[in-house]
């Protein structure tokens, strides 16, 4: 079995109901601007076969698209911590399980005053530090031991780490990249926010940082 095969089917069904969610808080047209950072197609591909009404998309990755884009994404390749844009260029700005991947918390104060800078608006979704598997490795209880301790377990005593056979070099570069972060901690980055919480078996699964203009509130 690949690793794939187990994230998709959760990915979908976590998403659906994020996408509900989402477009039950913004008024989204086809004239609406929104900025994904570190996002891809599937989010917004998943949207359109649910029925959901699409904005002006700029897709932000520190790496290339391989697929064709629809004519309403544009793919732009930059850093979330410091992005290419002016300032309030877009209407909404959107992540979905990013924050935790940019590393230090240091880096993830720049990547929230990034978001902050370029919108009024945002909707930005991170998994829990507190709900009890690691949701990238898909094993239970592993990212509450220290960095030290989870080392010589990535590998070979979880299940990413046994259907993916990464290397330590790569085990060590996530290390270092995943930043899993607690409720309090997404209070602190979006202070002018409100965090939402998703439960899964009744446990704390998600945050979410919403903020809106006016408008939508």
């Amino acid at each position: 079995m690949k690793i794939n095969e187990i994230y998709r089917p959760i990915l979908t069904h976590f998403r659906k109901t994020r996408l509900k969610k989402f477009y039950s808080f913004f008024k989204i047209t086809e004239e609406t601007k929104l900025l994904d950072i570190g996002g891809d197609l599937f989010f917004w591909e998943l949207a359109k076969n649910e029925g959901y009404s699409l904005p002006k998309i700029t897709i932000v990755n520190l790496y290339p698209s391989n697929s064709e884009l629809p004519e309403n994404i544009e793919w732009v390749v930059a850093d979330g911590k410091k992005l290419p844009f002016e300032d309030l260029s877009f209407d909404i700005a959107f992540s979905n399980s990013v924050i935790e991947h940019v590393g230090s918390w240091e880096s993830q104060v720049d990547f929230a005053q990034e978001i902050k800078r370029i919108s009024h608006q945002y909707f930005i979704q991170t998994p829990s530090q507190s709900f009890p598997v690691e949701p990238h490795l898909l094993t239970p209880f592993i990212h509450w031991l220290p960095k030290k301790a989870q080392r010589p377990l990535l590998r070979n005593f979880t299940v990413w780490g046994l259907l993916t056979r990464p290397t330590q070099n790569y085990c060590d570069k996530l290390l270092v990249e995943l930043q899993l972060l607690k409720k309090k901690q997404m209070e602190e980055l979006f202070s002018e926010g409100k965090i939402l919480v998703e439960k899964s078996f009744g446990l704390e699964k998600s945050l979410i940082a919403i903020k809106l203009s006016s408008k939508n509130s």
